[in-house]
């Protein structure tokens, strides 16, 4: 088996399409996603309309904000929201395409489950809005955290994850492995338990402006790589004068 596995796009379409062209040429025909479709970017109508043929697709905390309301965003985050819904959200006029993806937008599930896998934007124990980060696999101890710990006996023996924009994978031991750190690929161990998060499409945080997504073997996951030209994306949202120029800006750091 072989599943394509995205989050955190953020209306990125420059990113979004790299991505599916890499996914195509690995012959890759299952995509889930985790959520965060939307947010940030400039083209949340062309990415809706992508993700609507897709075979998974969660709830992230950007579609709950469009939806219904925005809690707990900074400025940059909730001019994004704003901007996004009133593009989005239909009139009694509207087109069948335009309420179609409001109702996909409504209609998204919190999380999935699969061949002992659960799948969620967040964290199994708030699946759009907590994050889990790699600092919270820091115990001054040494020992595991109480956070780790709780949510690892919150699913069967693998969680994918998305919202914080950092790729790796989190062992029960408490230990963050980074994409770097093991070849970009981890095999699973029987009997062991772990969360993976798959990074970020379209606003990667780890330092790689490069858009990053991961492929589930089943018995392994890989990271995936791609280079997209983040310019193209930059000055499309300097040209949109209700989103923040700083969303922009920090594609080009990867930040």
């Amino acid at each position: 088996m072989a599943v394509a596995l995205l989050s955190d796009i953020h209306s990125n379409l420059e990113a979004l399409q790299v991505v599916l062209q890499d996914i195509k040429s690995q012959g890759i025909r299952e995509i889930y996603c985790l959520g965060d479709i939307i947010g940030y970017g400039p083209n949340p109508v062309e990415v809706v309309d992508q993700a609507m043929g897709w075979d998974v697709v969660v709830l992230g905390n950007h579609e709950e904000a469009v939806v219904r309301e925005a809690y707990g965003f900074n400025p940059v985050a909730r001019a994004a929201v704003t901007w996004t819904r009133n593009l989005l959200r239909p009139g009694i006029l509207s087109s069948r395409a335009k309420k179609e993806r409001w109702k996909m937008l409504n209609h998204l599930p919190m999380s999935h489950k699969q061949d002992g896998a659960f799948f969620a934007h967040g964290s199994p124990r708030d699946p759009t809005m907590e994050y889990i980060l790699r600092s919270d696999c820091v115990d001054l101890t040494g020992g595991v955290p109480e956070k780790i710990r709780d949510i690892f006996t919150r699913f069967d023996r693998l969680c994918f994850v998305g919202h914080t924009h950092d790729p790796g994978v989190i062992t029960e031991e408490s230990k963050f492995i980074s994409p770097k750190d093991c070849n970009h690929r981890v095999e699973f161990e029987s009997g062991k338990k772990y969360i993976i998060n798959l990074g970020s499409v379209g606003q990667p945080r780890d330092g790689d402006t490069r858009s990053c997504y991961a492929v589930w073997h089943g018995d392994s996951v890989e990271w995936r790589r791609v280079e997209y030209d983040f310019s193209v994306t930059m000055q499309k949202i300097f040209n949109t004068a209700h989103l923040d120029p700083r969303a922009g800006e920090r594609l080009a750091h990867g930040r």
